[in-house]
């Protein structure tokens, strides 16, 4: 029998209210392992004022004993951090050591996050007039939320969660109702920092717990990541309702590759990015963009290493790539490699028809390379977030840069040259939020933020460091006279 997945609200696991229970399904099993929660406004609003009923004290609180629970979170982390990469992989589908790649970026966003006594520091001026000063203090907004996508369960909540309780506000996590375990694991490792009541809490759901966050009056703040479609509805309805919003949506990243690139390097970090995740990730690469005589040779070690690549279940350390998450989206992409092949594009790698010893009823896709894909067809202005990847050829790099600008998306962009200038060139004028420079997933560090520019983001700060601190706070410009004259007659 299954297990029923409950909220964490107040300090309490808690039922939900809502009557409705969705599967949780091992994509590489096709089983169910778990029940959650559809959600509902109910579970939303409990969290709400839980959190809101928090917020006061632990605005109060100061931020070098606000860090100290951040310090005790990252040694839970760590001394679990295998037993939640298992969870991760067996509910997502991706390898283990993808999964424990996750756990690193979310713990290094809580040691950066630690850094937030220095970090909300701001400016002061002395003598703006005779006896005046003026200057800048940051304060917390008041609760936050985030609304997690399935692809990276562990890593992306801390993109937010970290710093938006450093700050001292309180905060709402909605993980992604196909892959809830991982997180209700990490909460239930966390009572153990003792945090106090309502300042960290999760609620289980989907799109009726979504809407119930975009819209609740107590919740002025709220950060996501997922596809564009959902990205514009989070940020429209939220700014509607008079909220912060940082809403990260969909991406078709390009590596260009110029024809004096280290062949060998390149071709591997290509493979990684566009294979890695099963394709499932907002920074896999999408396209390879060959410039001149570097298609054909580039092209066809690409085509070797993609078939090196073993598809299967993400325990196993012989396996490189796990499978898609649901049944939907694998019928979904093989439907759009079939429309890029009716569209004219070249059949250079086919991973459809992949089956896996002991896992006939998993939702695995091999890799998949389509060539002379045209520029102005469906597959290649779709973002198919799967293990599918276009490789096109053109003349020169700005030829290369114009397909990039053109293209609605602006997450990320990635060139492998030699040369300085064309290196230079690229990432000055390419219009993409993220650029890699003979990188094949560029993935800002935790002190940076994650960029994403065009229909790829929403928003004005993005998550992580210095744009997670200001998002997080509000500033309050103070200007003071005090007067010796009036001291004197108290």
């Amino acid at each position: 029998m299954s297990t029923t997945l409950k909220n964490y609200i107040n300090g309490q696991w808690t039922r939900s209210k809502s009557v409705t229970l969705l599967e949780v399904i091992n994509p590489a099993t096709g089983q169910s392992v778990a029940k959650v929660p559809a959600g509902c406004n109910d579970d939303v609003q409990d969290a709400a004022d839980a959190a809101h009923e928090a917020w006061q004290a632990w605005r109060n609180t100061p931020a070098t004993q606000r860090v100290q629970y951040l310090f005790k979170m990252k040694q839970v982390l760590e001394a679990n951090a295998d037993e939640i990469a298992q969870i991760c992989t067996k509910e997502s589908g991706k390898t283990y050591a993808e999964s424990k790649g996750e756990m690193i970026r979310a713990i290094e966003n809580i040691e950066v996050a630690c850094g937030i006594p220095t970090l909300m520091q701001s400016v002061f001026s002395e003598d703006i007039a005779t006896g005046v000063d003026e200057f800048v203090i940051r304060q917390p907004l008041g609760v936050g939320a985030c609304i997690s996508p399935f692809n990276f369960p562990i890593m992306i909540p801390f993109w937010f969660m970290p710093y938006a309780i450093a700050c001292g506000n309180t905060y709402i996590v909605k993980p992604s109702e196909k892959v809830p375990m991982t997180m209700t694991r990490i909460f239930e490792l966390l009572e153990s920092i003792n945090l106090p009541k309502g300042v960290l809490n999760m609620v289980h759901g989907g799109k009726e717990s979504v809407d119930a966050i975009l819209k609740h009056p107590f919740i002025p703040a709220i950060s996501f990541v997922g596809s564009t479609a959902v990205a514009k509805h989070v940020y429209q309805t939220g700014t509607a309702n008079g909220k912060r919003v940082q809403a990260q949506g969909g991406a078709k990243n390009a590596i260009v590759v110029m024809p004096d690139a280290d062949e060998e390097t390149t071709v591997k970090i290509i493979v990684d990015s566009a294979f890695g995740c099963a394709g499932q990730r907002c920074l896999a690469a999408s396209v390879v963009v060959t410039v001149g005589e570097a298609s054909e040779k580039i092209t066809e070690k690409i085509i070797r290493m993609a078939q090196s690549k073993k598809t299967g279940y993400g325990m196993s350390h012989e396996v490189d790539m796990g499978p898609v998450i649901t049944l939907e989206s694998k019928e979904r992409i093989l439907k759009l490699i079939q429309t890029g092949i009716d569209e004219g594009a070249k059949l250079l790698l086919d991973g459809r028809a992949v089956k896996v010893t002991g896992f006939e009823d998993g939702y695995f896709i091999g890799p998949t390379i389509l060539g002379d894909v045209n520029v102005e067809s469906l597959v290649y202005k779709t973002e198919i977030f799967g293990p599918v990847l276009t490789i096109i050829n053109v003349n020169t790099l700005e030829e290369a840069m114009e397909l990039i600008n053109k293209n609605r998306y602006g997450n990320s962009a990635c060139i492998f040259t030699r040369s300085g200038s064309a290196a230079r060139k690229f990432r000055h004028d390419t219009l993409a939020g993220n650029i890699g420079v003979n990188i094949g997933v560029a993935a800002p560090m935790a002190f940076f933020p994650f960029s994403g520019w065009k229909e790829s983001f929403f928003g004005d700060l993005h998550g992580q460091s210095s744009h997670a601190v200001e998002f997080y706070t509000q500033t309050k410009v103070v200007i003071e006279r005090w007067n010796e004259e009036w001291s004197r007659k108290f």
